[in-house]
């Protein structure tokens, strides 16, 4: 007679008929989980048409933070699930509790959940930041169940976790492990559905910078943002990399303040008041994310060295594309650069990740090398490894920031027309 129990992996699903310690298919270190057998009679599922499905509200809460309003793509929506990551101190908890208190100004209602600290850790922090309604409710607890009884309960419009490595339920002794973290997340998800209640998940990050965790919980949610930070300046990036309601790739910006974050509603004329474009090894770069466009200062500094391997300090962009523009500089302009110390930064900790930044990266250590300021220039374009500049996409984007912005001496490729690096580099006086 066939057993009645079977053994599951608690991060892929698959299936055994004994227990193993280890996951076959997907390579999991955490031992197989006993459950009962399947049933092979299930209730028939609840199915509607497509039609019937699009006849469905598709209404969204104002957080009254533009900013992040501008990231969720119009607001929070009501059951969907946002995980947010970011390293310790960068603001998460303060920013979650900040838009806590502007949804209680508006009349709704919200429910923090920590883990990590207790109720008046988090009553002090909201006293720095002026927040007080009896709107938001506050409990310290690890225990899932506890949270979604509590939740269920009170049905408040915003449920704020922090952290999910920190909760877990009762069933699963290992702590902070794939199954524990998968479990959780799952019945907070599960809550957030049953009850439309909008969910957000603190997640902690890895010394890699991606969020801790098995990769399955950014699948499971709705939204995953990450938020960063440059702490000499006290700037904070919100990114989108996920998001099933709206657009991906969106960005908002906030000044941390003694009183907390402040939205930054001009990032270009924030990140451009200091900048002294008569000084050499500086350029403008007009990056654009999700909609928006924003213009960022790219500097490079070349010093000569003794050493036999010189230093590359790369701050804001990817090092490997980097060394690549470094490479196309010696090889196609003459460059000479392998006795040199190169160090490439983005001005204000903003992170830079599209090709379309090459050319002002180029253009930046060339005028640092020749010593020669390029005064107000902006730039973009994609290099080749064969020296080419090629044009990148939403150009008309940049120029009209540009323009705003007053920035009207520019080197880009333009489309039909080729453009070697040589040639920019030329055309920029070097």
């Amino acid at each position: 007679m066939a057993s009645d129990t079977s053994f599951r992996c608690a991060t892929c699903g698959f299936r055994s008929g004994k227990w193993m310690g280890f996951c076959p298919q997907c390579g999991a270190d955490e031992p197989l989980v006993e459950t009962g057998a399947p049933s092979r009679k299930a209730a028939e599922a609840a199915a509607v048409t497509l039609t019937e499905a699009g006849e469905g509200s598709h209404e969204r809460i104002p957080t009254g933070w533009s900013e992040v309003d501008r990231v969720l793509g119009g607001g929070l929506v009501p059951g969907s699930v946002v995980l947010l990551g970011g390293e310790p101190g960068v603001g998460k908890s303060t920013l979650l509790l900040q838009l806590a208190g502007s949804l209680a100004a508006h009349g709704r209602s919200a429910l923090i959940a920590s883990a990590e600290e207790s109720v008046g850790q988090v009553a002090m922090r909201a006293g720095r930041l002026g927040i007080a309604s009896e709107q938001i409710t506050l409990v310290s607890d690890d225990d899932v169940d506890a949270i979604v009884a509590l939740a269920d309960r009170s049905r408040p419009d915003l449920l704020i976790v922090d952290s999910i490595q920190t909760v877990g339920v009762p069933e699963i002794s290992s702590a902070g492990s794939v199954a524990q973290v998968r479990e959780s997340a799952a019945r907070l998800i599960r809550l957030a559905k049953d009850t439309r209640t909008a969910l957000v998940l603190v997640g902690h990050v890895t010394k890699e910078g991606g969020l801790a965790g098995p990769k399955i919980l950014e699948h499971m949610v709705d939204v995953v943002l990450y938020m960063e930070g440059d702490p000499d300046r006290g700037f904070r990036v919100l990114r989108s990399n996920k998001n099933r309601f709206g657009p991906t790739h969106t960005s908002g910006m906030f000044e941390m303040a003694s009183d907390g974050l402040m939205e930054v509603e001009d990032p270009s004329k924030l990140f451009l008041q200091g900048w002294e474009y008569d000084v050499a090894g500086t350029v403008v770069y007009p990056a654009v994310e999700g909609r928006r466009s924003v213009l960022v200062e790219i500097q490079a500094l070349v010093v000569p060295t003794g050493q036999v391997q010189p230093r590359r300090s790369i701050r804001g962009l990817d090092p490997a594309r980097v060394n690549q523009v470094l490479a196309v500089l010696q090889r196609h302009c003459g460059l000479q650069l392998h006795d040199k110390e190169v160090y490439v930064n983005v001005v204000g900790g903003w992170r830079l990740a599209e090709p379309g930044c090459d050319l002002a990266v180029a253009l930046a250590i060339a005028s640092s090398h020749d010593d020669r300021p390029l005064g107000r220039l902006a730039a973009w374009g994609e290099i080749g490894l064969a020296g080419e500049v090629r044009p990148i996409p939403m150009e008309q984007r940049r120029i009209e920031e540009l323009d705003r912005m007053g920035l009207h001496r520019r080197i880009a490729p333009q489309a039909g027309k080729a453009l070697r690096l040589v040639d920019a580099l030329d055309q920029a006086g070097l």
